[in-house]
C-alpha cells in the first residue's frame, strides 16, 4: 500500500494552474524546484525570475504554467491538503472506532503526514511551506474571488472529514466544522511560533506534547459529560 501512496499525484482545482504542471518535464520541475526555493527563500525573497534561473529555462516558460507566485504557492498549499486526505483516508480504512479515527487524524494535523515519500513532491517540503508560508496564501484582497472560483477545495474536503467525524462523535456538538477547522489552522500556527516566536509557547510542548494538547482540547470540547 505505501508503494501505491508514494507514486500517488494529488488532483487539485484546474484554476489553480495554466497548464497542468505535472503534464511535462518543465511543469513537474517548476512545481518540485519551486518547493525547494519557497522553502528556503520564503514567499517575500522567491520570484519566478530565481526559479527559472535554477532550473535554466527563461522566466516566460515559468508563467506558461503558473499566473503568479501567489498561485503556485496555493498550488502547493492545496497539493498538501489532498496528500494529507489521502493519508487519513488509508491511515483509517479499517477502522471502525471514530474515536480511533479522530486519534489519527489528530496526529495529521499536529505532526504531519505519517507517508513521507512521493515520486511528485516531497511530503516534508510541502509540510514546511504550509506551516510557514501558507496563511500569506489565504489573507489576501483576492480571496473572496479565489474562493469562488473553488480553488480551496482541498483544504474543504479534508476539514469536512475532520468535522463529519467530530460529529459522529458527537451529533448534539453544535460547531463540528468550526472546531475542525480551528484545530487545523491552529496546529499550523502553534508550529511557526515553536520554531520563531517561542516566547507564545511553552519550552516542554515538543511535537507530542503538541498532539496532547490539541487532543485534549478537541475531546473536551466535543464530551457529552
Amino acid at each position: 500500500m505505501e508503494n501505491l501512496v508514494n507514486n500517488m499525484k494529488m488532483e487539485v482545482h484546474d484554476n489553480l494552474y495554466l497548464k497542468e504542471p505535472f503534464s511535462s518535464e518543465l511543469g513537474s520541475s517548476i512545481v518540485q524546484k519551486g518547493a525547494v526555493l519557497i522553502q528556503d527563500l520564503g514567499m517575500e525573497n522567491f520570484t519566478f525570475k530565481k526559479l527559472a534561473v535554477h532550473i535554466g529555462v527563461t522566466e516566460a516558460a515559468v508563467y506558461r504554467y503558473f499566473e503568479n507566485k501567489h498561485m503556485l504557492l496555493l498550488y502547493l498549499t492545496a497539493w498538501y491538503w489532498a496528500w494529507m486526505e489521502v493519508n487519513y483516508v488509508y491511515s483509517t480504512a479499517n477502522l471502525e472506532s471514530s474515536k480511533a479515527r479522530l486519534s489519527i487524524a489528530m496526529r495529521l494535523i499536529v505532526n504531519g503526514p505519517v507517508f513521507t515519500k512521493n515520486v511528485h513532491i516531497n511530503p516534508a517540503d510541502l509540510r514546511s511551506i504550509v506551516v510557514n508560508e501558507s496563511l500569506k496564501g489565504y489573507l489576501t484582497k483576492t480571496v473572496d474571488v479565489e474562493h469562488e472560483s473553488g480553488i480551496f477545495a482541498q483544504v474543504y474536503s479534508f476539514g469536512e472529514r475532520i468535522s463529519e467525524l467530530i460529529f459522529e462523535i458527537n451529533p448534539s456538538y453544535p460547531y463540528p466544522k468550526t472546531l475542525a477547522y480551528t484545530v487545523m489552522e491552529s496546529s499550523l500556527l502553534h508550529a511557526f511560533n515553536a520554531r520563531h516566536l517561542p516566547g507564545m509557547t511553552e519550552q516542554s510542548l515538543d511535537s507530542e506534547n503538541r498532539l496532547v494538547f490539541f487532543e485534549d482540547l478537541i475531546v473536551k470540547a466535543i464530551s457529552n459529560e
